[in-house]
């Protein structure tokens, strides 16, 4: 593939709800294009974005997919991203670096949940948008009312460029409404003819439309539509391109991916409507070395500046790293400095993907995307630039993720090929977190949801030959004690020769809540003598790891060490660590020991109409409502406390109860008494597991 001049060059991503035909539009256009020979389908599995074995078993997209390709005589680098909620990350990557989108609609469904989500993200980034209708050959499919949703749910001015010609399996081809000519297909082939007679109405009122958003653009036109009632073809095109490009109208296209009518008015209104780099909002850099700001241009005469938006483990290649270039150029064989982790980098052959495949390129330019293999420390969000002049783009704000699982191989030994695997698909996919939990000592992977965390579980089988099982966390209870009590520990041993005697008196006491623990030495007369004390200390924090009531660690506590005894010659360490133990049970024991559980700080985000089932839900999950405010527009913010045991389906939960509008985050804040009803439960858990760790 040649390299393009910056202003022939279109970064487009493909943004909708999940089932929307996203990949089967691009698929469409690049067999328009005359990539491939034949149109894959989805159903199939056969389509060059959905690639992935994931994404052909499941028949969705996963992963974005890089779709470059010339389309007369410009360059459209489509990026085909997911359309559901547990891959927003793909999304966001995507996005970031796009100067453009195509938001796809079901023609039978409208805007959906995602669509309205992806939308705003969109607009947030300042993207030029198209609205591409798709499935127009589906029964039930109305365009108008599709166009008139993309109004009033995403606040758009939406112009059909284009209305069809049909609908359902009467849908056969498309009128440009710039031409007044109809494209008519026939098994995929178009023939430009005359509109149909019963259209005549129709196309006036919607080439008006069109002529009436093209003279609000500029002042000149405005001047001659309102004088003459009338542009010029030219006039009208021209128009309109200034109104997508300041926000003032969004192109609407008709068309049906998988029978492939109106892809090529979809295509062409895409290169010729949406901005390419230069025209696009300049990028916001920082200077490495101090706080100065200032914008990036998209100017190949400029020092390299490059930010890497994907990385991708190819069995072949190794690592693949996918950038753009947003000002300079990107040399095969050259240095590039990584000013978010200072360090040089060896860029070797740049490739241009597409799919499973790749095509070497001398050089990317300025506005334009790339792939290179082995890049040894670079990840997704670092800067790539010129070492002499250092700068730093702003990085991705991928969301936290909301749902984790425990996992542990199902191969004893096989630990540090589980933790291997994970590092690496945590590079591919920042949405993903592994930590250890050191209460629990679970090793926990968390993600964007159940298909998310599925699917990241499969990779490793296939990707790493690593087997794991997965179960729902442990949560991190604690006991504690709430009254005063004293008690003796005596360890007494005699087995013939010198034998084991250690003899302490603890007290044991509450502490208000967060204290901790605190040993306190009272002793006096030299009742122990100061050598052993360390001992009986020791015996006393192992004993509190284990606890009395479930086996959690004790907390919020003070053990006071204040008498006892000893024996010349058979008294010890371990005699005094064993007794300190001893006494430090028998007293929690007798002080009315209590559970705690964690407590977490919830704030959800839910739209007005769910507001009321998401509060109920919340206080049947013994949560406690801490306050309510306005949010983003349409939506209401509330603040919550909830206990941890109750929130590990809560994402699933969220999702199905708002079909997916509302969004939270959650972090700890204290912990609190277990209700009395629920604490025999967690008792007999706990016992159960520590039967089956005895087998």
């Amino acid at each position: 593939m040649k390299r393009y001049a910056t202003e022939d060059i279109r970064n487009v991503a493909i943004i909708g709800h999940g089932g929307s035909g996203k990949t089967s539009l691009a698929e469409a256009i690049l067999f328009a294009a005359g990539v491939t020979d034949r149109l894959g389908s989805v159903a199939a599995g056969n389509t060059v974005g959905d690639s992935d074995r994931d994404e052909v078993e499941r028949n969705i997209s996963i992963s974005a997919a890089l779709l470059p390709h010339e389309w007369r005589g410009r360059k459209l680098n489509l990026v085909d991203t997911p359309g559901y909620a547990d891959f927003i990350g793909e999304v966001i990557s995507a996005l970031r670096i796009a100067d453009g989108a195509i938001v796809v609609l079901d023609a039978v469904a409208g805007v959906e949940v995602q669509t309205q989500r992806y939308w705003e993200m969109a607009a947030n980034q300042g993207l030029a948008p198209v609205i591409v209708v798709n499935k127009m050959d589906k029964e039930g499919a109305d365009f108008a009312a599709a166009v008139q949703l993309a109004r009033d749910r995403l606040g758009c001015n939406a112009v059909p460029t284009h209305i069809p010609i049909g609908r359902g399996q009467s849908f056969r081809g498309v009128v440009d409404l710039l031409a007044e000519q109809a494209l008519v297909y026939t098994n995929g082939k178009a023939t430009r003819q005359a509109p149909p007679a019963d259209l005549t109405d129709e196309i006036a009122a919607a080439r008006e439309r069109l002529m009436e958003a093209a003279a609000e653009a500029d002042d000149a036109l405005t001047e001659k539509y309102l004088e003459q009632g009338s542009l010029t073809t030219e006039e009208i095109e021209r128009g309109m391109r200034s109104a997508v490009l300041a926000g003032r109208a969004v192109p609407v296209v008709p068309v049906s991916a998988t029978a492939n009518i109106g892809v090529e008015a979809a295509a062409d209104v895409i290169a010729s409507y949406l901005p390419n780099p230069s025209q696009a909002p300049p990028q916001v850099a920082t200077a490495v070395n101090g706080e100065e700001r200032f914008e990036l241009r998209a100017d190949a005469e400029q020092p390299l500046a490059a930010l890497v938006f994907k990385t991708m483990a190819d069995p072949y290649a190794g690592r693949l790293t996918a950038f753009r270039v947003y000002r300079g150029v990107m040399h095969s064989d050259a240095n590039a400095y990584n000013a978010t982790r200072r360090r040089r980098e060896r860029v070797g052959q740049i490739l241009v993907p597409r799919g499973k495949q790749q095509e070497a390129v001398a050089a990317v330019g300025a506005g334009d995307i790339g792939v290179v293999a082995k890049l040894h420390e670079t990840l997704t969000g670092d800067t790539l630039c010129d070492e002499q002049q250092q700068v730093l783009l702003a990085a991705f704000g991928f969301p936290q993720p909301v749902l984790s699982v425990s996992v542990r191989p199902k191969t004893k030994g096989d630990e540090d090929k589980v933790g291997s695997a994970l590092d690496r698909l945590r590079e591919e996919d920042p949405t993903i977190s592994v930590s250890l939990d050191h209460d629990t000592r679970e090793t926990l992977l968390s993600g964007m949801g159940d298909l998310h965390l599925e699917v990241i579980v499969g990779r490793l089988r296939r990707k790493f030959g690593v087997e794991v099982e997965t179960s729902t966390p442990r949560v991190a209870y604690k006991e504690t004690v709430t009254r005063r009590v004293e008690a003796q520990g005596k360890y007494k041993r005699q087995t013939g020769g010198r034998g084991q005697y250690g003899d302490v008196w603890v007290r044991v006491e509450p502490m208000e809540h967060g204290a901790g623990f605190e040993f306190v030495n009272a002793i006096v007369g030299g009742a122990v003598p100061r050598n052993y004390i360390p001992a009986a200390e020791k015996g006393i924090v192992e004993a509190m790891q284990r606890g009395v009531l479930a086996g959690y660690p004790l907390v919020d506590l003070r053990a006071t060490l204040y008498d006892g005894s000893y024996h010349q010659v058979d008294s010890s360490d371990m005699a005094f660590k064993i007794a300190g133990s001893m006494a430090l049970q028998k007293a929690v024991a007798e002080a009315e020991p209590r559970l705690l559980e964690p407590i977490m700080n919830v704030e959800v985000v839910v739209p007005d109409q769910h507001m009321g089932d998401v509060i109920g839900h919340l206080n049947g999950k013994r949560g406690r409502i801490q306050g309510m405010e306005p949010g983003p527009p349409g939506t209401q913010i509330i603040r919550a406390q909830v206990p941890l045991a109750e929130m590990f389906a809560y994402a699933t939960e969220l999702r199905s109860m708002t079909q997916g509008r509302a969004s939270y985050t959650m972090k700890f804040s204290h912990y609190e008494e277990v209700p009395g009803h629920i604490v025999q439960r967690i008792v007999e858990e706990a016992q159960q597991r520590k039967a089956a760790e005895q087998r």
